[in-house]
Formats: structure tokens, C-alpha cells, sequence
């Protein structure tokens, strides 16, 4: 077993064994570099109640390059854009060989809870966000009544 696959391993059994709240992930059939895995949408957000599903793909550099993470549940969100990439520091320029899937799943739930409009994937939705923050939030729960649910 190379260094990454055992470090992938780890990882997912320590999913299993303490899963992040409101996440879960594993691999898909035997590659363990192929995952799937969900994210409850956060209460008191725009997404509560829906169930995001994503991809996540290690590199074989792993834990020294970050995993590739895409939503497939279509969401509305200033860091994700339609094709369900995600902007988030710790995915490029930040990544650390200390973070795990696990924090990473856990901070992709807190982008849903607290996006950050200030460096967004998709312009229009953060002004929208920071100016009108009713109409955008009724715009991402109709997202989540139709796609997430």
C-alpha cells in the first residue's frame, strides 16, 4: 500500500468512526482515490434540509496536493459556481498536508453557512448576497427546494 493510499484509508476510517457533523464520504466501489460523499444543508441557512452531494477526487501527491471536490447537487452560491466548482482557500493556495477530508468537508459546510462574497466564484450572486440578502436567500432556498431535496 504507497503512503497515500494508507493515508486515504486512515481518513475514511476515521469517517466512519467519527463522522463530521452533517457530512459523510466514502470511497466509490474499490478506489479509494474516488469518493462520494454528502453535506447536509446547515440549519438556519438557506440550505436546510437539503442533502448536497459531491465528488471528490484525490491526487496521487495526496496529502501534499488537496483533493478536488465538486458539487453535483446544482446550488445557489456566490463560492460555487454551476459546474459545482467550489472557491475555497483551503482547496488551492492554503491546502495543508494537516488538513483531512474530514475538515475539509466540515469548512465546506461553513462556506454554506457563512459564504464569502468577498472573493467569490460567481459575481452577480455575491453582490446579489451583499446587497440584498432577502432575495438571495429565497433564490438559494428555492435551489435547495428543487435540486437538494
Amino acid at each position: 500500500m504507497t503512503n497515500p493510499t494508507r493515508r486515504i484509508q486512515k481518513e475514511y476510517n476515521e469517517i466512519i468512526e467519527d463522522p463530521p457533523t452533517n457530512c459523510s464520504g466514502g470511497p466509490i466501489g474499490s478506489d479509494l482515490y474516488k469518493w462520494n460523499a454528502t453535506i447536509m444543508g446547515p440549519d438556519e441557512t438557506p440550505y436546510a434540509g437539503g442533502v448536497f452531494f459531491l465528488n471528490i477526487s484525490f491526487p496521487k501527491e495526496y496529502p501534499f496536493k488537496p483533493p478536488t471536490v465538486v458539487f453535483r447537487t446544482k446550488i445557489y452560491h456566490c463560492n460555487i459556481n454551476s459546474k459545482g466548482q467550489i472557491c475555497l482557500d483551503i482547496l488551492k493556495d492554503n491546502w495543508s498536508p494537516a488538513l483531512t477530508i474530514s475538515k475539509v468537508l466540515l469548512s465546506i459546510s461553513s462556506l454554506l453557512c457563512e459564504p464569502n462574497p468577498e472573493d467569490p466564484l460567481v459575481l452577480s450572486i455575491a453582490q446579489q448576497y451583499k446587497k440584498n440578502r432577502l432575495k438571495h436567500n429565497k433564490i438559494a432556498n428555492e435551489y435547495t427546494r428543487k435540486y437538494a431535496m
